[in-house]
Protein backbone atom coordinates (compact mmCIF):
# COMPACT_ATOMS: atom_id res chain seq x y z
CA UNK A 1 0.00 0.00 0.00
CA UNK A 2 1.29 3.16 -0.71
CA UNK A 3 2.41 5.99 1.78
CA UNK A 4 0.18 8.75 0.40
CA UNK A 5 -1.11 9.86 3.92
CA UNK A 6 2.70 10.63 5.21
CA UNK A 7 2.56 12.97 7.68
CA UNK A 8 -1.42 13.74 7.73
CA UNK A 9 -2.74 14.12 11.47
CA UNK A 10 -6.45 12.05 10.94
CA UNK A 11 -8.93 11.86 14.07
CA UNK A 12 -11.28 9.22 13.84
CA UNK A 13 -14.52 8.96 15.90
CA UNK A 14 -15.88 5.26 16.53
CA UNK A 15 -12.55 4.37 16.20
CA UNK A 16 -13.25 0.70 18.13
CA UNK A 17 -15.10 -1.04 15.20
CA UNK A 18 -16.68 -1.40 11.91
CA UNK A 19 -16.07 1.75 9.87
CA UNK A 20 -13.84 3.25 12.22
CA UNK A 21 -11.49 0.82 13.00
CA UNK A 22 -11.16 -0.27 8.99
CA UNK A 23 -10.48 3.29 8.42
CA UNK A 24 -7.96 3.31 10.85
CA UNK A 25 -5.90 0.23 9.81
CA UNK A 26 -5.95 1.46 6.49
CA UNK A 27 -4.28 4.75 7.25
CA UNK A 28 -1.95 3.25 9.72
CA UNK A 29 -0.58 1.27 6.69
CA UNK A 30 -0.88 4.64 4.30
CA UNK A 31 1.70 6.35 6.65
CA UNK A 32 -1.00 9.03 8.87
CA UNK A 33 -0.67 9.94 12.23
CA UNK A 34 -3.62 8.85 14.52
CA UNK A 35 -5.89 10.25 17.16
CA UNK A 36 -8.83 7.41 18.16
CA UNK A 37 -11.99 8.86 19.55
CA UNK A 38 -14.25 5.87 20.72
CA UNK A 39 -16.10 5.64 24.20
CA UNK A 40 -14.12 1.43 24.37
CA UNK A 41 -11.04 2.27 26.24
CA UNK A 42 -9.84 -1.34 25.85
CA UNK A 43 -10.59 -1.65 22.46
CA UNK A 44 -9.05 1.94 21.45
CA UNK A 45 -5.60 0.60 22.98
CA UNK A 46 -6.14 -2.59 21.27
CA UNK A 47 -6.30 -1.25 17.95
CA UNK A 48 -3.42 0.77 19.12
CA UNK A 49 -1.34 -1.55 18.87
CA UNK A 50 -2.03 -2.54 15.43
CA UNK A 51 -1.81 0.24 14.14
CA UNK A 52 1.90 1.39 15.59
CA UNK A 53 2.89 -2.22 14.31
CA UNK A 54 1.99 -0.83 11.09
CA UNK A 55 4.35 2.30 11.70
CA UNK A 56 1.75 4.89 12.70
CA UNK A 57 2.09 7.22 15.61
CA UNK A 58 -1.53 7.14 17.53
CA UNK A 59 -3.02 8.93 20.53
CA UNK A 60 -5.78 7.17 22.31
CA UNK A 61 -8.76 9.36 23.36
CA UNK A 62 -11.92 7.40 25.57
CA UNK A 63 -14.50 10.09 25.31
CA UNK A 64 -18.23 9.88 24.50
CA UNK A 65 -18.97 12.19 21.23
CA UNK A 66 -22.07 13.40 22.97
CA UNK A 67 -20.04 14.93 25.17
CA UNK A 68 -19.18 18.46 23.85
CA UNK A 69 -16.57 19.66 25.84
CA UNK A 70 -14.59 16.22 25.71
CA UNK A 71 -14.45 16.98 21.73
CA UNK A 72 -13.33 19.66 21.89
CA UNK A 73 -10.38 19.23 24.15
CA UNK A 74 -9.67 15.70 22.07
CA UNK A 75 -8.66 18.86 19.44
CA UNK A 76 -6.62 20.85 21.37
CA UNK A 77 -4.84 17.24 22.67
CA UNK A 78 -3.95 16.15 19.03
CA UNK A 79 -2.67 19.50 18.39
CA UNK A 80 -0.83 19.83 21.35
CA UNK A 81 0.60 16.52 20.56
CA UNK A 82 0.81 16.61 16.64
CA UNK A 83 1.03 20.15 16.29
CA UNK A 84 -2.15 20.14 13.89
CA UNK A 85 -5.31 18.38 12.66
CA UNK A 86 -5.33 17.68 8.82
CA UNK A 87 -8.67 15.30 8.53
CA UNK A 88 -11.15 14.89 11.07
CA UNK A 89 -13.54 11.99 9.98
CA UNK A 90 -17.23 11.74 12.04
CA UNK A 91 -17.75 8.07 12.08
CA UNK A 92 -19.29 7.46 15.27
CA UNK A 93 -23.04 5.96 14.82
CA UNK A 94 -25.57 3.84 16.82
CA UNK A 95 -29.28 2.47 15.94
CA UNK A 96 -32.46 1.79 17.00
CA UNK A 97 -34.94 -0.50 15.20
CA UNK A 98 -39.06 -0.19 16.41
CA UNK A 99 -42.28 1.87 15.69
CA UNK A 100 -41.75 5.41 16.44
CA UNK A 101 -44.94 5.30 18.61
CA UNK A 102 -43.28 2.72 20.84
CA UNK A 103 -39.71 2.65 20.94
CA UNK A 104 -38.20 4.45 24.24
CA UNK A 105 -38.04 8.19 23.97
CA UNK A 106 -34.39 8.35 26.18
CA UNK A 107 -33.10 5.31 23.47
CA UNK A 108 -34.59 7.42 20.32
CA UNK A 109 -33.05 10.47 21.69
CA UNK A 110 -29.72 9.12 22.57
CA UNK A 111 -29.92 7.57 18.86
CA UNK A 112 -29.96 11.47 17.86
CA UNK A 113 -27.24 12.15 20.31
CA UNK A 114 -25.00 10.19 19.02
CA UNK A 115 -25.10 10.26 15.53
CA UNK A 116 -25.97 14.06 14.87
CA UNK A 117 -24.90 15.83 17.72
CA UNK A 118 -22.19 13.94 17.76
CA UNK A 119 -21.14 14.99 14.61
CA UNK A 120 -21.88 18.73 15.39
CA UNK A 121 -19.43 18.45 18.21
CA UNK A 122 -16.88 17.08 15.84
CA UNK A 123 -17.41 19.98 13.68
CA UNK A 124 -17.30 22.30 16.02
CA UNK A 125 -14.49 20.68 17.88
CA UNK A 126 -12.04 20.79 14.90
CA UNK A 127 -13.32 23.60 12.54
CA UNK A 128 -11.41 26.74 14.75
CA UNK A 129 -7.98 25.03 13.83
CA UNK A 130 -8.98 24.57 10.50
CA UNK A 131 -9.21 28.11 10.19
CA UNK A 132 -6.60 29.15 12.09
CA UNK A 133 -4.47 26.92 9.75
CA UNK A 134 -6.05 27.73 6.77
CA UNK A 135 -6.54 23.65 5.49
CA UNK A 136 -8.07 20.67 6.89
CA UNK A 137 -10.27 17.99 5.40
CA UNK A 138 -13.45 17.29 7.50
CA UNK A 139 -15.50 14.22 6.19
CA UNK A 140 -18.87 13.30 7.62
CA UNK A 141 -20.43 9.51 7.51
CA UNK A 142 -23.41 9.53 6.85
CA UNK A 143 -25.38 6.70 5.02
CA UNK A 144 -28.23 5.84 2.11
CA UNK A 145 -30.63 5.89 4.63
CA UNK A 146 -29.66 9.89 4.97
CA UNK A 147 -31.51 9.70 1.31
CA UNK A 148 -33.76 6.66 1.17
CA UNK A 149 -36.14 6.36 4.43
CA UNK A 150 -36.89 2.62 6.03
CA UNK A 151 -39.55 2.28 8.57
CA UNK A 152 -38.66 0.93 12.15
CA UNK A 153 -35.43 2.96 12.33
CA UNK A 154 -36.68 6.37 12.27
CA UNK A 155 -34.43 7.65 14.80
CA UNK A 156 -31.47 6.57 12.68
CA UNK A 157 -32.43 7.86 9.26
CA UNK A 158 -33.63 10.72 10.86
CA UNK A 159 -30.29 11.61 12.40
CA UNK A 160 -28.47 10.35 8.84
CA UNK A 161 -30.75 12.90 6.96
CA UNK A 162 -29.15 15.54 9.00
CA UNK A 163 -26.12 14.68 8.99
CA UNK A 164 -26.27 15.42 5.17
CA UNK A 165 -27.51 18.40 5.81
CA UNK A 166 -25.80 19.61 8.44
CA UNK A 167 -22.41 18.87 6.18
CA UNK A 168 -23.92 21.60 3.75
CA UNK A 169 -24.52 24.03 5.50
CA UNK A 170 -21.03 24.02 6.98
CA UNK A 171 -19.69 23.69 3.69
CA UNK A 172 -21.09 26.51 2.79
CA UNK A 173 -19.59 28.80 5.74
CA UNK A 174 -16.34 27.55 5.29
CA UNK A 175 -16.70 29.17 1.85
CA UNK A 176 -13.77 32.06 2.93
CA UNK A 177 -11.16 29.75 3.52
CA UNK A 178 -10.61 27.59 0.36
CA UNK A 179 -8.41 25.52 2.43
CA UNK A 180 -11.24 23.59 4.03
CA UNK A 181 -13.09 20.69 2.63
CA UNK A 182 -16.30 19.37 3.89
CA UNK A 183 -17.28 15.60 2.38
CA UNK A 184 -19.90 13.22 3.12
CA UNK A 185 -20.24 9.63 2.53
CA UNK A 186 -23.24 7.96 1.59
CA UNK A 187 -22.68 4.25 1.85
CA UNK A 188 -25.07 1.39 1.08
CA UNK A 189 -25.25 -1.69 4.04
CA UNK A 190 -21.93 -2.49 4.97
CA UNK A 191 -21.05 -5.64 7.43
CA UNK A 192 -20.10 -3.74 10.13
CA UNK A 193 -20.92 -4.73 14.33
CA UNK A 194 -23.55 -1.66 13.92
CA UNK A 195 -26.59 -4.02 13.26
CA UNK A 196 -25.82 -6.68 15.86
CA UNK A 197 -25.22 -3.87 18.62
CA UNK A 198 -28.64 -1.84 17.70
CA UNK A 199 -31.14 -1.63 20.17
CA UNK A 200 -34.17 -3.36 18.79
CA UNK A 201 -37.56 -2.75 19.78
CA UNK A 202 -39.46 -4.62 17.48
CA UNK A 203 -39.91 -7.88 18.89
CA UNK A 204 -38.61 -9.78 15.91
CA UNK A 205 -34.80 -10.56 15.20
CA UNK A 206 -32.95 -7.93 13.04
CA UNK A 207 -31.98 -10.03 9.84
CA UNK A 208 -28.55 -8.58 7.87
CA UNK A 209 -28.40 -7.19 4.67
CA UNK A 210 -27.42 -10.29 2.15
CA UNK A 211 -24.77 -8.54 0.24
CA UNK A 212 -23.32 -6.00 2.89
CA UNK A 213 -20.45 -3.93 1.78
CA UNK A 214 -16.72 -4.65 3.44
CA UNK A 215 -15.91 -2.03 5.80
CA UNK A 216 -13.09 -1.83 4.37
CA UNK A 217 -14.57 -0.37 0.58
CA UNK A 218 -16.19 2.47 3.20
CA UNK A 219 -12.29 3.18 4.72
CA UNK A 220 -11.04 3.48 1.13
CA UNK A 221 -13.83 5.93 -0.29
CA UNK A 222 -12.32 8.13 2.77
CA UNK A 223 -9.08 7.44 2.00
CA UNK A 224 -9.51 8.94 -1.42
CA UNK A 225 -11.49 11.63 0.26
CA UNK A 226 -8.61 12.64 1.76
CA UNK A 227 -6.33 12.33 -1.19
CA UNK A 228 -8.70 14.41 -3.34
CA UNK A 229 -12.19 16.16 -1.59
CA UNK A 230 -15.50 15.72 -3.07
CA UNK A 231 -18.69 17.20 -1.70
CA UNK A 232 -20.24 13.49 -1.82
CA UNK A 233 -19.54 10.05 -2.60
CA UNK A 234 -21.08 7.04 -2.93
CA UNK A 235 -20.32 3.48 -1.58
CA UNK A 236 -21.71 0.68 -3.71
CA UNK A 237 -23.93 0.86 -6.68
CA UNK A 238 -26.84 -0.11 -4.73
CA UNK A 239 -26.64 3.48 -2.90
CA UNK A 240 -26.04 5.35 -5.87
CA UNK A 241 -29.02 3.86 -7.05
CA UNK A 242 -31.26 4.31 -3.86
CA UNK A 243 -30.20 8.33 -3.96
CA UNK A 244 -31.00 8.42 -7.64
CA UNK A 245 -34.38 6.95 -7.08
CA UNK A 246 -34.73 8.95 -3.88
CA UNK A 247 -34.23 12.06 -5.95
CA UNK A 248 -36.27 11.02 -8.99
CA UNK A 249 -39.05 9.31 -7.41
CA UNK A 250 -39.26 10.22 -3.75
CA UNK A 251 -43.27 8.85 -3.43
CA UNK A 252 -42.55 5.41 -5.19
CA UNK A 253 -38.95 4.62 -3.70
CA UNK A 254 -40.93 5.62 -0.40
CA UNK A 255 -43.73 2.79 -0.74
CA UNK A 256 -41.29 0.21 -1.90
CA UNK A 257 -38.92 0.75 1.07
CA UNK A 258 -42.26 0.58 3.55
CA UNK A 259 -42.71 -2.89 1.57
CA UNK A 260 -39.87 -5.06 1.48
CA UNK A 261 -38.16 -3.50 4.60
CA UNK A 262 -40.25 -5.63 6.91
CA UNK A 263 -40.41 -8.67 4.84
CA UNK A 264 -37.00 -8.43 4.29
CA UNK A 265 -35.05 -7.16 7.07
CA UNK A 266 -37.30 -8.73 10.26
CA UNK A 267 -37.48 -12.55 11.34
CA UNK A 268 -40.68 -13.91 12.56
CA UNK A 269 -38.30 -15.28 15.62
CA UNK A 270 -39.50 -13.48 18.52
CA UNK A 271 -36.69 -11.38 20.50
CA UNK A 272 -36.49 -9.68 23.78
CA UNK A 273 -36.57 -5.89 23.75
CA UNK A 274 -32.77 -4.46 24.15
CA UNK A 275 -31.00 -1.34 24.20
CA UNK A 276 -28.43 -2.92 22.45
CA UNK A 277 -24.94 -0.23 22.42
CA UNK A 278 -27.11 3.19 21.67
CA UNK A 279 -26.80 4.73 25.60
CA UNK A 280 -23.69 1.98 27.18
CA UNK A 281 -20.97 0.42 25.01
CA UNK A 282 -20.87 -3.15 25.33
CA UNK A 283 -17.82 -5.61 25.12
CA UNK A 284 -18.64 -7.49 22.19
CA UNK A 285 -18.21 -5.90 18.79
CA UNK A 286 -14.55 -4.03 18.82
CA UNK A 287 -13.84 -5.57 15.26
CA UNK A 288 -14.30 -4.61 11.58
CA UNK A 289 -16.91 -7.04 10.12
CA UNK A 290 -20.55 -7.94 11.80
CA UNK A 291 -19.60 -11.51 10.32
CA UNK A 292 -22.99 -11.25 8.62
CA UNK A 293 -24.41 -13.25 11.13
CA UNK A 294 -28.10 -14.22 11.46
CA UNK A 295 -28.22 -12.97 15.04
CA UNK A 296 -27.59 -9.38 14.76
CA UNK A 297 -30.08 -7.93 17.45
CA UNK A 298 -29.94 -9.46 20.91
CA UNK A 299 -32.83 -11.44 22.18
CA UNK A 300 -33.50 -14.61 24.08
CA UNK A 301 -36.36 -15.39 21.60
CA UNK A 302 -39.13 -16.14 24.11
CA UNK A 303 -41.67 -16.77 21.46
CA UNK A 304 -44.26 -14.57 20.16
CA UNK A 305 -46.01 -12.10 22.49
Amino acid sequence: MSRHLDDRVVVVTGASSGIGRACARRFAAAGATLVLLARRENALETLATECRGRGAQVLVTPLDVTDADAMADAARQAVARFGRIDVWVNNAGVNLFGPVEESPAPLWHQVVQTNLFGTYHGIRAVLPWFRDQGHGTLINVSSVAGWVPAPQQSAYVASKHAVRALSDCTRQEVRDVPGIAVCTVVAGPVDTPLLRNAANWTGRRVVPPTRPRDADQVAQAVGRLIRRPRREVYVGAGARLGVLAARLLPARTERASARTVPRTHFAHEAVDHTGGNVRCPEPPGARVTGGRQPALAHGSGRGAR
